[in-house]
């Protein structure tokens, strides 16, 4: 979320499959007083649940709703048009899960101001053993999931499903897991990580690289200091500064469509004894630093030992 132009719509667009809790979500929000304005806001119901909207709190916090049950419908005319009729100064979507995002085109004024997605804890299982395909483009741009009727599910699925919903999600997204009595302080539960982490050298193996990429780039914290070891493809760029390049693995985020090079930034003085696409064995010094590849603070690695090593052919997995 960031500053708005003064002619700028924000648009919250609130996501998931059906019934999994988003009018519920959309209900409980538009009731609260910090979600309160006194111009219109626009509010697009994308399809039909068991949970209705309370037209009183619509009305008394002049909320015009709309149903588009056509995705063709979504287009920027149409969508510019409700606006201007509604003369509505900020717009809730609430979004068909079947339909790709991607495929959603914004009027000019309008903003995507923050992406939530909401899933039913009785389903996910489901959904990540046979709609990976469809939850990647939906997760993309997410900055929070919500995993609602969590209730009586063991600590080690809880941090399961997290460790899978990780590398769907932009760096920054929050996932927050809620049952019965309110939200479930992940922070608490001990995360069963496959490799030790208590002591100064943190040995990752091939087929958990992608479990320690994203656990680094969440919990940098838990490694700062520290001595991590791992194989991976080297990747230069002209971009980068002297003796810098990513040492990094191509990884299956959720399809075999969706592939994408997982790595940090590292720096080793002789670098260039080694070409670029050629796979190393390294020990380096985990740190952070600001750079604009991370958009901010991320993992820095100072590499202190690095050798030629076999190709790991297979994609990281999760």
């Amino acid at each position: 979320m960031g500053q708005l132009e003064d002619n700028e719509k924000p648009v919250f667009l609130i996501n998931g499959f059906l019934d999994g809790g988003k009018t519920s979500f959309i209900n409980f929000t538009i009731s609260e007083e910090y979600f309160h304005i006194d111009e219109n806001t626009l509010l697009l119901v994308c399809e039909d649940g068991e949970v209705a909207y309370d037209e009183k709190i619509l009305k008394k916090e002049h909320i015009i709703k709309r149903q588009i049950t056509d995705e063709a419908l979504l287009s920027k005319e149409t969508l510019d048009k409700l606006t201007k009729e509604a003369k509505a100064e900020r717009i809730v979507i609430e979004y068909n899960g079947m339909w790709d995002p991607a495929k959603l085109r914004f009027p000019d004024d309008w903003v995507l101001y923050q992406q939530i997605t909401v899933f039913d804890g009785t389903m996910l299982d489901m959904y990540l053993n046979n709609m990976k395909a469809m939850m990647g483009p939906m997760l993309r741009y997410t900055e929070l999931v919500i995993i609602n009727r969590c209730d009586n599910v063991a600590e080690e699925v809880l941090q399961g499903w997290k460790r899978q919903l990780r590398p769907m999600l932009m760096q920054g997204a929050d996932i927050v897991m809620e049952n019965k009595y309110g939200e479930i302080p992940l922070d608490t539960i001990a995360e069963d990580l496959p490799f030790d982490v208590s002591g100064d050298n943190v040995v990752i193996e091939p087929e958990n690289y992608g479990i320690w990429f994203f656990d680094a780039r969440d919990y940098p914290e838990r490694y700062r200091g520290k001595t991590v070891e791992f194989s991976a493809c080297v990747m230069k760029d002209r971009s980068f500064g002297p003796g810098e390049f990513v040492p990094g693995r191509m990884a299956m985020t959720c399809c075999a469509a969706d592939m994408t090079f997982l790595g940090f930034v590292a720096h080793y003085e002789n670098i260039r004894r080694f070409k670029d696409g050629s796979f190393v064995h390294l020990k380096a010094k985990f740190g952070t630093m600001e750079r604009r590849e991370y958009e901010g603070e991320g993992p820095y690695l100072e590499v202190t030992e690095i050798a030629p090593c076999e190709e790991i052919k297979d994609p990281v997995t999760f």
